[in-house]
């Protein structure tokens, strides 16, 4: 008999892929920390976004497919990198001239502009854990600010400071020859201004791990590497935060992918072991532009959580992540009945195939039943014709389709009605566009509506649908597609909807009817 543990050692799933090269990284022996460390950044200068979310989701995914395959304990760190200097305001948060009086301060000295934390630094970070927490995920969060301050990141500040050449040797690689004649790995934070100094050192003290440098009055400062008065650049500090915590594994958006070398060879110089990487693909936006925190393109979380639940969006994360996707308003109904579809698949399913189904992942392997005996595309279709402000308004017509049904035993089904007719009249009401029939169509839809008035049989779906077909074929639809784009766009408003035959048993053949009589006379195109 095949054990969990055995399907996931074999399983094509990328979670497992993943979990297994981390695995195969000790090569049987148990980490000298006692657990393996997966980490997630987070860089606070915008309110977290979708991307943000699906790093940790997806770094939870391969952590708890590695506690299947292991029992070497684990431990999830989400860092936020909040001494990082504010070098633009984004466009999507209030005043936005006082935020440009802080330019260059470090995330974590920038006033609030919400006036609601100690900074703008911890405003982000607070919306980040706040999210991450609503969805349970298990994590520590670590802060930037705190790290350097209290002396955690220290001896790594130290060793960079006795092997500063051989990180600059790295660094200086990468760069322009222009770059190169002012770059250095560190950041000093001005003792009177606080602002973040991109400037070239004058002496790297590697005995007293200090450095001098001229500020941009000319004055020359000698500083400590260590206690928070200096930052290391992003790309140092990544390879270095990796050497001081011994990251086992982080995964990042392909915009990082070119720095990898950079990354690991600053954590190998500090004495540390690089960590195994996942490099993603990027989320674009409706114009296909990558989405970013200071421009606030894209779908922000609470958007999508305002018109469907949280796990269709861990199933829009989980799915085929080295892919670039599209991440706007009309992805939310595909994922919504993707994810009940694989719901309903699980319980058929043998182990091999269960540890497969993305479900498996998004719930740590017992997935809930699904009660979604109608799907979300037909609850848009029927919230677009019921008229319903709410979803009580839909569920006279989820009755009829579905007697067995209730609020009370279809939970799932009760929250997406409610977020159907929300996302209803938000996307799709304002951009609906019905137009008149032609003489062929016209007639093939009288045609339907006297088959349905004439029809005696059983009212569902098959049935229905067995109609719908059978007008279009007689009436000489070809392509057949091409009958039921004109029903959508007579009928619904839309291009594209649901099987007509479903939708039909659902709103009723009796309205159904009416919404014909309705469309015939001109009434939803004017």
């Amino acid at each position: 008999m095949t054990t969990l543990r055995d399907a996931a050692m074999k399983s094509k799933a990328w979670p497992f892929e993943e979990a297994r090269a981390v695995l195969k990284r000790y090569d049987g022996k148990d980490p000298a920390k006692g657990h393996v460390l997966f980490e997630t950044g987070y860089g606070p200068s915008g309110l977290p976004h979708i991307g943000t979310f699906g790093e940790v989701a997806r770094t939870t995914m391969i952590r708890r497919a590695f506690e299947i395959i292991s029992d070497i304990p684990t431990r999830l760190i989400c860092f936020s990198d909040d001494v990082d200097g504010m070098r633009k305001v984004p466009e999507n948060v209030p005043q936005q001239e006082m935020l440009r009086q802080h330019m260059q301060k470090p995330l974590t000295s920038v006033p609030d502009p919400y006036g609601q934390f100690d900074s703008f630094g911890h405003h982000n970070n607070a919306m980040l854990r706040r999210f991450l927490d609503t969805f349970g995920f298990e994590y520590e969060f670590y802060s930037a600010t705190d790290f350097y301050k209290s002396g955690r990141f220290d001896d790594t500040l130290r060793l960079a400071a006795e092997r500063y050449d051989a990180i600059m040797e790295i660094m200086l690689a990468s760069l322009r020859e222009e770059r190169q004649q002012t770059y250095s790995c560190f950041l000093p934070i001005h003792p009177e201004t606080g602002r973040v100094l991109y400037v070239p050192m004058k002496h790297v003290d590697k005995v007293n791990h200090t450095i001098t440098f001229d500020d941009e009055d000319g004055r020359e400062w000698t500083l400590p590497v260590t206690g928070g008065h200096v930052k290391l650049q992003w790309k140092p500090d990544f390879g270095a935060r990796w050497a001081a915590l011994d990251v086992d594994f982080e995964m990042y958006g392909k915009d990082h992918s070119t720095n990898t070398p950079i990354y690991d060879g600053i954590c190998e110089v500090l004495g540390g072991r690089k960590p195994n990487h996942f490099t993603y693909e990027l989320f674009l936006d409706e114009h296909g532009q990558k989405i970013s925190k200071s421009k606030g393109n894209g779908l922000t979380i609470d958007e999508w959580l305002t018109y469907a639940a949280s796990e269709s969006l861990s199933y829009f994360m989980y799915q085929k992540p080295k892919t670039a996707k599209r991440l706007w308003w009309d992805v939310i109904p595909k994922a919504v009945d993707e994810y009940h579809q694989q719901l309903r698949a699980f319980p058929t399913q043998d182990i091999d195939a269960q540890v497969n189904n993305p479900v498996w992942h998004i719930h740590n392997g017992t997935p809930p039943q699904s009660h979604m005996v109608v799907s979300f595309a037909m609850l848009l279709n029927l919230a677009s014709v019921a008229g319903a402000k709410d979803a009580a308004g839909l569920w006279g017509f989820i009755r009829r389709y579905a007697p067995e049904a209730s609020p009370e035993a279809n939970p799932d089904l009760d929250a997406a009605a409610g977020y159907a007719v929300r996302y209803f009249a938000d996307k799709i009401a304002p951009t609906r566009v019905f137009r008149l029939a032609d003489d062929k169509e016209r007639a093939a839809i009288g045609d339907l509506k006297a088959r349905l008035l004439a029809h005696d049989g059983p009212a569902d779906d098959e049935a229905l649908q067995a109609i719908c077909y059978a007008v279009g074929k007689e009436h000489a639809f070809d392509p057949l597609r091409d009958w039921f784009k004109a029903l959508y766009e007579v009928l619904l408003g839309a291009s594209e909807g649901p099987r007509f035959g479903g939708f039909i048993a659902l709103y009723g053949v009796p309205e159904t009817v009416a919404l014909i009589d309705r469309a015939l006379a001109g009434e939803l195109a004017a």
